[in-house]
């Protein structure tokens, strides 16, 4: 059967997350009843990541098997007609190996978190921010940032429903950037690993912006990390804000 890649943008809000769930809306169900309509049969798709409900995706990447041959761009094309009016769109359509797979053939994940400080409500991007009205320290949140890059055991932040093996990851990236808008100050939180706990990424940024507002200080971070206890961590912010940005593979099937 052949084998696609699909790079697959979407809006995490009206979903319960990712995977296929039998009594609520997910992603993975919405391209799976689209495929049902290109060949008429039951189809399971794999991706790179899991989201949660509320988490939006520019790059997901995931890929699918069909009995025919086809054009790559013909099925985005048409998944695209089919998706509608789901807010899902498929980016991109590859073909790859059978042995390719989005979720084990990846070599990193790269997460986006916006995070918007103003007093007022957010309309016109609402559910697509994390706003919050204290004014924040860009340099604090680095400091503290700068105790989580490397190889460490991630306990204190990741779910307690986590079911990965391991808690002990290594964060490649934690850069923290200001960025001033139209709508006001927004700060972009970019994190980067070969694969990610559950809830990680939220626990990170919840954590980090205490210590932006002055709450907490930046070794209070490093002190939180060495104690391995969920019980140590800040707040986990909504997922509001949070994008998976782009997945890495040692060969970019949407290369050129």
């Amino acid at each position: 059967m052949p084998r696609y890649a699909l790079l697959v943008e979407y809006d995490g809000g009206p979903f319960a997350g990712w995977q296929r769930q039998a009594d609520q809306p997910s992603v993975q169900g919405a391209i799976e009843a689209a495929l049902g309509k290109l060949e008429k049969r039951e189809h399971t798709i794999a991706a790179a990541g899991r989201t949660d409900a509320g988490v939006h995706a520019r790059g997901q990447v995931a890929h699918c098997d069909m009995e025919k041959v086809w054009d790559p761009f013909r099925l985005g094309e048409a998944l695209n007609f089919h998706l509608k009016p789901e807010p899902v769109a498929i980016r991109a359509c590859a073909a790859v190996a059978d042995d390719w797979h989005a979720r084990f053939s990846a070599m990193e994940r790269r997460y986006l978190f916006r995070v918007l400080v103003r007093r007022a409500p957010s309309t016109l991007e609402k559910g697509q921010v994390w706003r919050v009205m204290n004014p924040l320290s860009l340099e604090a949140m680095r400091e503290g940032a700068a105790h989580l890059i490397g190889l460490h055991d991630f306990t204190t932040f990741r779910s307690t429903m986590c079911q990965a093996a391991s808690p002990v990851k290594t964060l490649d990236e934690c850069r923290i950037e200001q960025v001033e808008t139209g709508a006001g100050t927004e700060y972009h939180f970019h994190l980067r690993a070969r694969s990610f706990l559950h809830n990680q990424v939220r626990s990170i940024v919840g954590t980090l912006e205490r210590v932006g507002a002055g709450s907490w200080a930046a070794s209070d971070v490093k002190a939180a990390l060495e104690a391995a206890d969920r019980a140590a961590c800040g707040p986990v912010c909504p997922p509001d804000g949070l994008y998976l940005m782009g997945v890495g593979y040692p060969d970019d099937p949407f290369a050129g």
